[in-house]
């Protein structure tokens, strides 16, 4: 059991409003908002007029895989490298995180190519010791014209902690890498290939992808719906893509990378979800269509950190200061929406009877028209966590 806590002078940031009041935390639950009964026993949180929020959650980040790999081909002890990416996640304000693992890659160097078995016994021992300030569930992301997908994702199979499987298809020349040259400077890049190497895999890329992509799609399809796992897609570029999805009963287009993507997703009630580093630099770094364009439209859902913890909340400041979203509405899409569409219904926003994952954060003015949220203190489940 966690102790009672009381929040005082706090601007309680609500679904739809923003109120002053106090709110009560008893046993990792939210037990009142603005009528508060202190006992002795109560921890008192004064937040001097500073903001309560819900502890974000992030559905989509690539920041554990950051720290398991930090160079190319550099690998690193799965034990620290876990709970560093815990406590960067926590210190952005993420009380829930889904750890965004790739399964399947032609290159075997990859982390991607390789089997997650001894990361998962890692994340067993690090929650049966209470290591871990946040929640952990697991998003597998399957990288259909990879020959090992199938056989890489069998760690997984029943895993009490997978909650989400995308699907993915990085062939060159289509979706997210529509633009090649851009492909190259990520690869070159972000991967450390020669451009021997590039040049290698841009001309075996559709061999693979004719030969596995379509069995591999209706393997994990049918994995979904036997197993009652949300199930999402993944650069989304054209109608045909969406209306895939939507047949295969996918409830999530993950970044699409056109507006006509985008808005077929809505028409056929899937959610869009973007990446909040696309806000924060006010464009996408594949030459894809602005995030900020489809709240503009109304057409943007959720938001994920992708590859910067810090980026949710960024993005949040930047939709509120530039007018397109109220803050309630802005917050919304790192709490509420994603805590919805993953089936997480206990949690996301601030009301009486869920989980008391909460955050306080001070605004700073940087400029007329910029504003940064800096996070004071994080709670997940009524715990002090930061």
């Amino acid at each position: 059991m966690t102790p009672a806590t009381l929040f005082i002078n706090a601007k309680v940031v609500l679904i739809d409003e923003i109120i002053e009041a106090s709110v009560q935390v008893e046993d990792g639950l939210i037990t009142s908002i603005g009528d508060p009964s202190k006992s002795p026993s109560t921890e008192v949180v004064d937040l001097k007029g500073d903001y309560l929020m819900p502890g974000l959650v992030e559905i989509h980040t690539d920041n554990l895989e950051r720290h398991l790999m930090p160079r190319p081909k550099v690998y690193w002890e799965e034990l620290p490298a876990l709970l560093a990416h815990d406590a960067e996640v926590a210190s952005s304000g993420i009380t829930t995180v889904f750890d965004a693992l790739g399964v399947g890659e032609a290159d075997t160097e990859s982390l991607r190519g390789s089997t997650w078995n001894s990361f998962l016994e890692t994340l067993a021992f690090c929650e049966q010791k209470h290591l871990l300030r946040v929640d952990h569930h697991l998003h597998v992301r399957c990288e259909l014209p990879a020959p090992n997908t199938i056989e890489l994702f069998k760690p997984f199979h029943g895993h009490p902690k997978l909650s989400l499987v995308s699907l993915m298809d990085h062939t060159p020349g289509q979706r997210q890498w529509e633009n090649l040259e851009a492909a190259r400077t990520y690869y070159t890049g972000k991967k450390g290939w020669s451009q021997e190497k590039f040049e290698f895999q841009l001309a075996n890329a559709p061999l693979l992808q004719a030969k596995y992509a379509e069995p591999h799609r209706a393997y994990f399809v049918d994995y979904c719906q036997t197993h009652g796992i949300a199930l999402a897609s993944h650069d989304d570029t054209t109608t045909a893509h969406v209306l895939q999805a939507s047949s295969e009963k996918a409830s999530l287009s993950e970044f699409p990378t056109s507006l006509v993507a985008a808005r077929t997703a809505h028409e056929n009630h899937m959610l869009n979800v973007m990446g909040a580093p696309n806000v924060v630099r006010g464009g996408s770094h594949s030459g894809n269509v602005a995030a900020i364009d489809l709240a503009r439209l109304d057409l943007l859902d959720i938001l994920s950190s992708d590859y910067v913890p810090s980026s949710l909340l960024a993005a949040v400041m930047r939709l509120v200061d530039e007018g397109v979203y109220t803050l309630p509405k802005a917050l919304a899409t790192v709490s509420h929406n994603p805590a919805m569409a993953s089936g997480l219904m206990d949690r996301g926003s601030i009301k009486v009877g869920l989980r008391a994952d909460l955050i306080h954060t001070h605004f700073v003015n940087i400029s007329s028209h910029k504003t940064h949220a800096i996070v004071k203190s994080a709670w997940s489940k009524g715990r002090r966590i930061i």
